[in-house]
C-alpha cells in the first residue's frame, strides 16, 4: 500500500491521506474500547478475587487459634521440659511452625511425636513411618503410626509439659483424635501434664451418621460417637476426659489454650493442607461422606488432583466423566493405578451440611458385581454392620437417617458439658 502511496498524484495523496487517518483514528478508537472494556473486566475480576479473598482472612483473621495465643501458653512453658505433637498444620498466623516458635522463645522442646503422614505430612495414609531426626532443628522425632501408637513411658522420660497442636476435621476415622487418645493415657499413666492449642473444626455444624458400637471398636474409630462430631479437638480432648474413655477410666491433667473470636458456624478455610490426600476446603468438606468409599472397591481420587472430590471403578457403567489413578505425592500406589474409572464429579458441588449417602447407594446399586462392593474395612469406619446391610437391603436414605435418630439425640446432649464454643 505504502508503495503505491508514492505513485499518486497530488489529489490522490491527499484522498488517501485522508482515508488513511480515518482508518487509523477508528482502529484507535476500537483498540481503545477494547482496551478499556479488558481493563474493566480485569480490574472487575481483580476486585471480586480481593472481595473473596478478604472474607476469606476477614473469617480466618478474626480467629485466634490456640497457637496464636502464646501470652496464654508460653509463661506456663518456662523452666518445664517440653515434647511437642503436631506436623505440618502446627503453624501461627504468621506461618511460623509452632516448633521454631518454641525455640525462639527458649523453650526447651526435647522430642518431637508424629501422628499419621509423619512430622512434615508428606507420608500415605497408613504408610509406615520411622523415628528420625528433624533436619531444621535436630530435634528427635518420634512417630506416633503403626506399632507405636502410644508413646511408651521410655520415650516420656525427662518430659514435664506434652503440647498437642494438630488440625482435625470433624470425622471420627480422621486419625489424629485416635492419637489424642492414645497420648492423653500415656501422659496420664506418666504424671505429665497435656495442653492442646485448639484450633476450628471446618466441619464444625455437623453431627451426623451412624454411632460407633464398641465392638468395632479400631484406630478408625475409638469411641461411640458419631461419624461426624461437630466438636473441636480441644473440645473433644474434654470428652475423652470427661467420659472416662482412657484406658481404667484414669482421667489426663488436661489444659485446652481455646481459640478466641471463634464459633463453630464460622466458615474456616484451613491455611494447610491437614494431610496429603486433602487439598482443599471441597476435600475437606466431603471427606467424611466419601471416605466410606474406602471400605468399597470404588476410588475416591487417590492418584489424581482431585481427591475426596471425585469416585469412581473401572466397574461403575460408563459416563461423562472418567479419570485414570497414578502415583502422585501421598499416594504412591493409588487404587487401579493406570487404570480406567467411571464415575462422578463432585468437584463444583455446593457445600454439604450432612453425612451424604446417596452416592454411596447410586454407587452400589449401579456396580456391576455388587458381591465384590463392599470390603471388611467398611465396618470399620462406619462403626457399625447395620449401614452396610441398610444399603444391601435397599432401605432408603430417609430411613437411615432416622435410625440413627436416638443415638445422635443421646450424643448431642452429651457433648454439650464439654462445648467451649457456640
Amino acid at each position: 500500500m505504502l508503495q503505491r502511496y508514492f505513485f499518486l498524484g497530488q489529489r490522490d495523496k491527499v484522498n488517501l491521506n485522508y482515508k488513511m487517518m480515518k482508518y487509523l483514528l477508528s482502529t484507535c478508537i476500537i483498540c481503545l474500547g477494547y482496551l478499556t472494556i479488558s481493563s474493566s473486566c480485569g480490574l472487575n475480576r481483580h476486585f471480586e478475587n480481593s472481595r473473596r479473598n478478604t472474607e476469606k482472612e476477614v473469617t480466618n483473621s478474626s480467629i485466634k487459634t490456640g497457637a496464636d495465643r502464646y501470652t496464654f501458653y508460653l509463661p506456663l512453658l518456662k523452666e518445664k521440659k517440653i515434647g511437642v505433637i503436631t506436623n505440618q498444620t502446627g503453624i501461627l498466623s504468621n506461618n511460623v511452625h509452632l516448633v521454631d516458635f518454641l525455640i525462639e522463645n527458649k523453650i526447651s522442646i526435647q522430642k518431637i511425636f508424629a501422628p499419621e503422614h509423619g512430622f512434615r505430612g508428606t507420608a500415605d495414609a497408613g504408610e509406615h513411618i520411622i523415628d528420625g531426626k528433624d533436619s531444621r532443628t535436630d530435634l528427635p522425632i518420634i512417630s506416633l503410626y503403626g506399632n507405636n501408637k502410644k508413646p511408651k513411658p521410655e520415650q516420656l522420660i525427662g518430659i514435664d509439659v506434652m503440647i498437642f497442636d494438630l488440625q482435625d476435621v470433624g470425622a471420627r476415622f480422621y486419625t489424629y483424635i485416635s492419637s489424642l487418645h492414645y497420648i492423653m493415657e500415656a501422659c496420664a499413666e506418666n504424671n505429665i501434664e497435656l495442653m492442646i492449642l485448639d484450633r476450628p473444626n471446618p466441619n464444625g455444624t455437623i453431627v451426623d451418621g451412624p454411632i460407633l458400637e464398641k465392638e468395632f471398636t479400631s484406630f478408625v474409630g475409638m469411641h461411640p460417637i458419631p461419624l461426624l462430631h461437630g466438636m473441636t479437638i480441644g473440645e473433644y480432648g474434654r470428652m475423652i476426659n470427661g467420659e472416662k474413655w482412657l484406658k481404667n477410666g484414669i482421667q489426663c491433667n488436661l489444659k485446652v489454650i481455646h481459640c478466641a473470636d471463634y464459633n463453630r458456624e464460622m466458615n474456616y478455610s484451613l491455611p494447610v493442607k491437614p494431610s496429603p490426600n486433602l487439598p482443599n476446603n471441597q476435600s475437606i468438606n466431603l471427606y467424611a461422606s466419601l471416605c466410606l468409599f474406602e471400605g468399597t472397591n470404588v476410588s475416591v481420587g487417590r492418584g489424581t488432583e482431585m481427591q475426596f472430590q471425585i469416585y469412581g471403578s473401572p466397574f461403575l457403567p460408563k459416563s461423562d466423566f472418567s479419570f485414570t489413578p497414578i502415583p502422585n505425592f501421598g499416594a504412591k500406589e493409588p487404587i487401579y493405578k493406570n487404570q480406567l474409572c467411571y464415575g462422578e464429579n463432585l468437584t463444583s458441588i455446593p457445600k454439604v451440611n450432612q453425612l451424604e449417602l446417596k452416592w454411596l447407594i447410586k454407587a452400589y446399586n449401579s456396580t456391576l458385581d455388587k458381591s465384590k462392593f463392599f470390603n471388611d474395612f467398611f465396618t470399620k469406619l462406619a462403626g457399625t454392620k447395620k449401614l452396610q446391610h441398610q444399603i444391601i437391603d435397599g432401605v432408603s436414605e430417609i430411613e437411615i437417617r432416622k435410625s440413627w435418630e436416638k443415638g445422635l439425640n443421646d450424643f448431642k446432649e452429651m457433648r454439650k458439658k464439654y462445648l467451649i464454643y457456640k
